[in-house]
């Protein structure tokens, strides 16, 4: 599945609303201090309805990705049904948070695992808020894919 930021479609909403953490000194998980946004980043495939995000984890000290998170809101069972498939491992997996077998992560993953995990999505209003999003982001890549076939449909009659 390919997955795109939230700020390329909408620059302006993720810039107000994109989540940081801030370490104010070593935390006693390891993390040095420093703050660590949440970049948001959704499924853009046609019909896709994952309902999950990826969060790129950048650190204000490295200014590079320390890890990729990847949370599903949804239950076991919608993630069984989702999947086709009862696996325990794998729906875990997708449901999350988690840190992304297929993403390089730091040293740093585990601990900011932890505080996503403990700290962040516990906030049920950013919870929400992430819901929202995935929301507006599916409801434009549709809309563009319906435009496209739309248009398709419409040349290939004349």
């Amino acid at each position: 599945m390919p997955y795109v930021l939230f700020h390329d479609h909408f620059p302006e909403i993720a810039e107000r609303e994109t989540r940081t953490i801030t370490v104010p000194g070593k935390s006693p998980l390891g993390l040095p201090a420093g703050h660590y946004g949440l970049v948001e980043m959704y499924c853009d495939e046609p019909d896709c309805d994952c309902r999950r995000v990826f969060f790129y984890i950048i650190s204000s000290v490295r200014k590079d990705v320390e890890a990729v998170v990847a949370y599903g809101w949804e239950s076991p069972e919608f993630y069984a049904r989702w999947l086709h498939d009862d696996d325990p491992t794998m729906i875990e997996e997708l449901r999350g948070p988690a840190l992304n077998l297929g993403s390089p992560q730091s040293r740093l993953a585990p601990a900011i695992l932890e505080i996503v995990k403990n700290v962040v999505l516990r906030d049920s209003a950013y919870v929400d808020r992430l819901k929202a999003h995935y929301r507006m982001f599916r409801d434009k890549i549709d809309k563009r894919r319906t435009a496209t076939a739309t248009k398709k449909k419409r040349t290939s009659r004349t």
